[in-house]
């Protein structure tokens, strides 16, 4: 199974730059999306049928044009669960779940603080909460994989410039902190198993031609639980593909 994620940065604007044709020729079996910024009838659900994905899950924010995930798929998911059930947390649509027999794949968008102190204070609010959510969720769906965009470069190695970036949010060491914590509470970064060398990122500013000059930070990513380790099979970073000023992450498993 091959599970491509991806920040679209909107899926209607990615949609007019070619994303259904990636897709078609991706090989992917389900695409974790993130930041779709539109609601599903506000998309042509055939287009995404023709690219072979019939099976599409959309949980998006109650605020127009903003945040929301979606999960799509080549075959139909045995359960879908949508949020965390938890209306203080769901309003923005950063999560959904999709069940394929013991194996379950989540597609999240966890908050930026970019913007102020008060959004880096509920973001901070908001990953103490995904950690006790998945924690437990673990207990009955151990076999589990989180794709998306996490907001957060784990180490010096994942942003371009870390010692000019330590005070920006995304980088600060209370975010790095969660995100090893996170990591060693049961689960495997995908990527790095398979690529250890440097320079190599999913999200780019748009400005002082940050792409061009490979000036990235890498805040996407595939973990699996530490059950998965025998399965994995490879992971990358498609940085040719641009859609998004995010590129696609994707993971590989064996069965």
């Amino acid at each position: 199974m091959k599970i491509i994620s991806y920040n679209v940065n909107g899926i209607r604007s990615a949609m007019s730059k070619g994303l259904v044709d990636f897709m078609q020729s991706s090989g992917a079996d389900v695409f974790c999306f993130q930041e779709t910024k539109a609601l599903q009838n506000q998309v042509e659900p055939y287009l995404f049928n023709v690219a072979g994905y019939p099976h599409q899950y959309w949980f998006s924010a109650e605020k127009k044009g903003y945040s929301g995930v979606a999960i799509f798929c080549k075959q139909k998911p045995d359960h879908i669960s949508y949020g965390f059930n938890n209306p203080e947390f769901d309003n923005e649509g950063r999560m959904i779940r999709a069940d394929f027999g013991d194996l379950s794949i989540i597609s999240v968008y966890m908050p930026s603080g970019s913007s102020g102190e008060e959004r880096q204070a509920y973001k901070m609010i908001w990953l103490s909460f995904f950690k006790a959510y998945i924690d437990e969720l673990i207990k009955t769906r151990p076999n589990l994989i989180i794709c998306g965009d996490y907001n957060i470069c784990h180490k010096p190695i994942d942003i371009h410039d870390p010692i000019s970036n330590k005070n920006s949010s995304g980088f600060l060491p209370e975010e790095r902190d969660w995100m090893e914590q996170f990591i060693q509470g049961g689960f495997i970064d995908s990527f790095r198993t398979f690529n250890p060398e440097p320079h190599q990122y999913s999200w780019w500013s748009y400005r002082a031609n940050a792409r061009n000059n490979n000036k990235g930070w890498r805040i996407d990513y595939c973990l699996a639980t530490d059950r998965l380790k025998d399965q994995l099979k490879d992971a990358g970073i498609m940085q040719e593909i641009k859609h998004s000023d995010h590129c696609p992450v994707w993971m590989e498993i064996k069965g």
